[in-house]
């Protein structure tokens, strides 16, 4: 066939069918999206069971219609006996009786990673319905498979609900079905309901509309009546969604290019998976390095381990600091405090920066010790991340985390009515809990949620640097954080300040951490064979 003709074929949608005029009408709006969104081929639909027309009937519409080239895709989520034998054989039927037309059979919708996305969408819209703010780690999410007698199929279901938990940061996920596999619906609320969490989210795994998808809300209703202190939450199922419809018309694509689905397409590494979405892309990267050859390494006094050595600036930044030093009178400040203030005054262009600083006690030895034991950085933007110095997060070995423009913020901000800033912070206490140290460079929202996570649902960043600029709420945020006494914090008073501030204040914080850890290394290194982890955490200790 010409190569050119590749993009013009027709293309039956196979659903199951339903005896719920609800799952027929919304069916029958997917087909018509799906038209909008490919109108250069012909598409018809048809059921296998339960409603007209059938799938003879679509596949006899695409011949009327003169199509050459017919691509059968099944409408239904995961490769079971109706995907697998019932629907590929009524058009086997055909392909034998019009042995000129090249007839093509699609994959299911599977697991693709724009499915994930829909069913983020729907928690994160149940969820901004709730009065209550909960975090997803003390959240159970409960996934509704259909149930076959395909266990391969089952298992699918499974792999999925594993997928949302850990991307989306839930405390567990707990699988049952809507019949056939178990555990059943019923059973598996009440097993779900006694793990303990202050909340269930019951997320129906169907396209459509139905008489199972109407059981298992009518489930979750009774759950809830029978324990009034659990909150249940019902996400709506996949839907008429724009993301679905791409995905059957990427398949019937596939079938006609002859590329097989392999297990790569939910790779975190090739495609935008739902809480790994800033690993699309990232080099490999030998992660062993550091331990490799590890036992014949000398780590006696006199040769020095590349991990503890000290910071040792740019010629043109020691000249610069050198100016810093001499340019004003340090003396009334404290020491533990000199190297973040001098790199505030190396920013800002402004030797007056430093005097509006605000330190809780001990927040700069809490800062380091944080920096050394948890190893990530929070920032609410991006910016304040990229200021920060990659030699010394890789010497240290931090990891740093940004999510204001991962889609479930964007999704989270809009359905919770907050700014993205703040939605991230949000995200951040519901993905890392207490173990990061928190650098505020832009927005005052993000302090405000901060103070208010604090406050009110008790969290515990090691350290919250606050430090943006402006004039609108600024003031007032860095204010509210400066009297929250729960957390050691670095703030100011003015309307100075800004991502580079926040990201100096971490880049003095770091110097400091690995000029102490150089400090004291050559004392703990004694002429032994020892781990660096354990080299690590004895120098920790010793701080």
């Amino acid at each position: 066939m010409p190569a050119d003709n590749k993009n013009t074929f027709g293309i039956v949608i196979a659903g199951h069918g339903s005896r719920d005029p609800d799952g027929i009408q919304e069916f029958e709006q997917l087909v018509e999206l799906i038209k909008k969104r490919a109108p250069q081929h012909i598409v018809s639909h048809g059921y296998l069971e339960f409603a007209s027309p059938t799938i003879d009937q679509a596949i006899i519409a695409q011949l009327d219609a003169g199509t050459q080239q017919v691509v059968m895709v099944p409408a239904v989520l995961l490769a079971a006996s109706h995907a697998k034998n019932d629907m590929p054989s009524e058009l086997l039927a055909f392909a034998q009786t019009h042995p000129d037309i090249d007839f093509h059979f699609g994959a299911p919708l599977g697991l693709h990673p724009l499915l994930l996305q829909v069913v983020q969408e729907r928690i994160v819209a149940v969820e901004a319905l709730s009065p209550h703010t909960i975090r997803r780690d003390d959240t159970c999410l409960v996934l509704v498979g259909r149930g076959t007698t395909d266990p391969d199929a089952n298992g699918e279901v499974s792999k999925f609900a594993r997928m949302i938990e850990e991307g989306m940061g839930f405390g567990t996920a707990f699988v049952c079905y809507s019949g056939t596999a178990k555990p059943l619906v019923a059973d598996g609320l009440r097993a779900a309901a006694q793990l303990g969490y202050a909340r269930l989210i019951v997320v129906p795994f169907f396209l459509f509309d139905g008489v199972l998808v109407k059981r298992i809300y009518a489930a979750a209703d009774a759950l809830r009546e029978r324990e009034p202190a659990l909150e249940v939450l019902k996400a709506g199922y996949l839907g008429v969604h724009p993301f679905v419809a791409d995905v059957l018309i990427a398949r019937a694509q596939e079938a006609v290019e002859g590329r097989a689905a392999m297990n790569c397409a939910l790779c975190k590494y090739r495609v935008q998976i739902v809480g790994f979405e800033e690993q699309v892309g990232e080099p490999q990267r030998a992660h062993h390095l550091k331990v490799r050859g590890l036992l014949e390494k000398d780590v006696t006094p006199g040769n020095v381990n590349p991990e503890f050595a000290p910071y040792v600036p740019h010629s043109i930044e020691a000249e610069s600091f050198r100016i810093i030093a001499a340019g004003r009178d340090w003396s009334t400040f404290p020491a533990a405090h000199l190297t973040i203030l001098q790199r505030l005054v190396h920013t800002s262009g402004d030797f007056n920066a430093v005097d509006d600083i605000y330190f809780s006690a001990g927040a700069v030895e809490t800062g380091i010790r944080a920096l050394l034991r948890c190893k990530m950085i929070v920032t609410d933007v991006t910016m304040v991340q990229t200021g920060l110095k990659r030699a010394l997060l890789e010497q240290l070995g931090i990891e740093t985390w940004c999510g204001v423009h991962d889609n479930e913020t964007a999704l989270m901000a809009e359905a919770q009515g907050i700014t993205r800033s703040a939605a991230g912070i949000r995200r951040a206490w519901e993905k890392f809990g207490n173990d990061i140290v928190l650098s505020i460079g832009d927005a005052p929202t993000a302090i405000m949620e901060t103070t208010r996570l604090i406050r009110e649902h008790g969290w515990r960043p090691q350290l919250v640097i606050g430090l943006p600029v402006g004039f609108v709420g600024t003031c007032e945020a860095k204010a509210e954080l400066k009297r929250c006494l729960q957390v050691p914090r670095i703030t100011n008073s003015g309307t100075r300040g800004g991502s580079p501030w926040a990201a100096s204040v971490i880049n003095g914080l770091m110097i400091d951490a690995v000029n102490q850890l150089a400090s004291v290394s050559a004392d703990l290194l004694v002429p032994q064979r020892l781990s660096k982890q354990s080299d690590r955490d004895s120098l920790i200790t010793l701080l």
